[in-house]
């Protein structure tokens, strides 16, 4: 397959074996970023852990200073009477039953769902549904609560949730190409910052083992770990 013009220049401007510093990444990254549409920045962190033991799962929530730049749509499974205060947060869809009947149909046209503690039980037996597509609300990321307003508010305003996969690796977004290096630069740094923080005590020896910073379809930049 033949590399395209745009992506032969993008590949020379990055540095074979160099790390690259989070403030030199996310300014290398607006250059090598040649997609028509806005693309999606993302951090690839490989953890030294193991996620297959549950005392070394890593998982956690971050409210990103610039927000994802994706608008997140947000399904609020409540009961009647926390259903204008939903609406009034920014929910895009409302209700309990009828959803419960679409998702059981295979509807999951949503990127977050939050519900009160109550309506959990109802929520089980989709697990199968929900759960391959990281759709299952839980109380560790604050999908889960009877202040349904605050939580829908903050995935609106860039909350978003992680959690390492099989092979040790947390994937997260940190905007879009279109944000400022700056804006970029700190919510990388919020995400790094949050994740160091969320070390397990049985994790031993070195716990950030390497950080890409990517765009869709830009090659990948190495950033220097300063976080022991």
């Amino acid at each position: 397959m033949a590399i395209t013009k745009n992506k032969k220049e993008a590949q020379a401007k990055v540095e074979k074996n160099k790390l690259y510093s989070v403030k030199e990444a996310t300014a290398l990254l607006k250059e090598i970023t040649y997609t028509k549409f806005d693309a999606s920045v993302d951090l690839a962190v490989r953890l030294g852990v193991d996620p297959r033991k549950a005392n070394q799962m890593v998982r956690g929530v971050v409210s990103l200073p610039h927000g994802t730049g994706k608008d997140m749509k947000v399904l609020a499974l409540v009961t009647p009477d926390k259903e204008e205060e939903a609406k009034a947060a920014g929910a895009d869809y409302v209700g309990l039953d009828e959803y419960l009947e679409k998702i059981k149909g295979g509807w999951t046209d949503v990127d977050v769902i939050v519900t009160m503690p109550a309506i959990m039980g109802k929520l089980g037996p989709l697990g199968r549904v929900l759960g391959p597509r990281g759709l299952m609300p839980n109380p560790k990321t604050g999908t889960v609560t009877m202040d349904v307003a605050k939580a829908v508010a903050e995935v609106k305003a860039g909350k978003i949730d992680f959690k390492v996969d099989k092979t040790g690796i947390v994937h997260a977004p940190i905007g879009k190409a279109s944000f400022s290096a700056d804006k970029l630069e700190e919510n990388a740094m919020e995400l790094l910052t949050t994740l160091n923080k969320l070390k397990p005590t049985a994790s031993k020896g070195v716990y950030m083992k390497s950080i890409f910073m990517s765009s869709t379809m830009s090659p990948s930049i190495a950033i220097e770990v300063k976080f022991a």
